[in-house]
């Protein structure tokens, strides 16, 4: 994506963790100077731009792991075309956390000084069926418990697995998972030091409306967005920031937010469409249904400068208004950091509660039939504060 755009979207001109990024230099040259790193799910959006921000520093080795074979070799690419020396001990697998594949990847490697989790389905579209409900379970949670079941005998310097701030409030099951997958992280944290972030909306990242936006240029077709819904955002450079930032700086668990002013940084994803065709040349035309605005798109000349839009107000399940990273109980410590707030001793973990869920799923997973209303069930119960709405509607269902 272009600066340009990046910045009128961010309106920042550089990172925004650039002055902790020098604060810390000292303390992530020590941590990662001939430290032996695996990254898992090292191929995603996030994963490859935290590897893009790691690769620059003295590494003693580094192992990369995602099931997407096409994009971990577009990331290698990157890497030996960029201006980083790798470390002599580097390979890639494609293979998946949670997989046969990976438990012989683990039993095969010599001890890992930093091991750091990315693999996660994200989409709050994971909710609408339970053959994908199930999936998003298993790597978000059940996977992720079986690793730390394994780094507790023979333990990294520090483990790193990313959160979300879906998983704060959860109004959708994606986000109950990741709260889910912070208190999987707290009950091993006795045996292995564990530390975590939190942060807003990556922009143009796989899959996201963002990258959509980008998809429908391409293809000369309508841009959707919601009106209402309002969100923070960070670039790829930020989010590898600051998942650095806690690997290298974080205590025992500790939780890394972004420090974000909801005056300035809040921005609808129906604005984000106008910049975006703003800096493409384009006004925007908008629409009052999505038939409309296919035959705009069907019948445009070249030459034509505005481009077919449908904004509407969202009523898919599973939306929130405006994001939170912190819950009101949690202590955040803003001081410590110029832009970054830290959750300093994350609760949850020891409760009978999480037991009795990660028991209840691989029952299920283990059975014939999966049924959508018990999988729900099991999360009510496990995340109290799951303020799940169903509507009826879907993002698989609007254009």
């Amino acid at each position: 994506m272009t600066p340009s755009i990046l910045r009128r979207i961010l309106g920042r001109e550089e990172s925004l963790f650039q002055a902790d990024m020098e604060a810390q230099a000292d303390r992530i040259v020590g941590r990662l100077r001939g430290a032996r790193m695996l990254v898992i799910g090292a191929a995603g959006s996030i994963g490859a731009a935290f590897v893009r921000v790691a690769a620059r520093y003295p590494l003693g080795g580094l192992r990369l792991v995602d099931p997407s074979e096409n994009n971990l070799v577009e990331l290698v690419r990157e890497l030996r075309a960029a201006d980083v020396r790798l470390p002599d001990d580097f390979a890639t697998s494609a293979i998946s956390l949670g997989s046969l594949e990976f438990e012989h990847f683990w039993a095969a490697q010599k001890p890992f000084d930093l091991v750091v989790n990315f693999a996660a389905l994200k989409h709050v579209r994971a909710e609408r069926d339970p053959f994908t409900l199930m999936r998003m379970l298993h790597v978000n949670i059940l996977a992720l418990d079986e690793l730390l079941a394994v780094l507790a005998v023979r333990p990294p310097g520090r483990f790193f697995s990313v959160s979300s701030d879906k998983a704060v409030n959860p109004v959708n099951l994606m986000g109950a998972s990741k709260a889910l997958m912070e208190r999987v992280m707290w009950y091993w944290s006795g045996d292995v030091p564990t530390v975590s972030s939190r942060f807003a909306n990556v922009a143009f990242s796989d899959g996201s409306l963002l990258h959509g936006f980008v998809r429908r240029l391409e293809k000369r077709q309508p841009l959707a967005a919601p009106l209402d819904v309002r969100r923070y955002f960070i670039s790829h450079e930020e989010a590898g920031q600051l998942c650095l930032l806690a690997l290298a700086s974080g205590g025992n668990r500790e939780i890394y937010l972004p420090k974000l002013d909801k005056g300035g940084d809040l921005v609808t994803f129906a604005r984000i469409a106008e910049i975006f065709l703003e800096e493409h040349g384009y006004r925007p035309r908008c629409f009052e249904s999505d038939e409309e605005a296919r035959l705009f798109a069907a019948a445009m000349v070249p030459g034509c400068r505005e481009w077919p839009c449908r904004f509407s107000v969202s009523d898919t399940s599973g939306e929130k208004e405006e994001e939170e990273f912190h819950a009101a109980g949690e202590e955040v410590d803003w001081g410590r950091f110029a832009r970054v707030g830290v959750v300093t001793r994350a609760s949850g973990g020891e409760d009978g509660a999480l037991a009795g869920f990660l028991v209840r799923m691989r029952q299920m997973r283990e059975a014939p039939r999966w049924e959508m209303g018990e999988m729900i069930h099991a999360l009510r119960q496990a995340v109290p504060t799951l303020a799940h709405l169903a509507t009826g509607r879907d993002l698989d269902g609007k254009m």
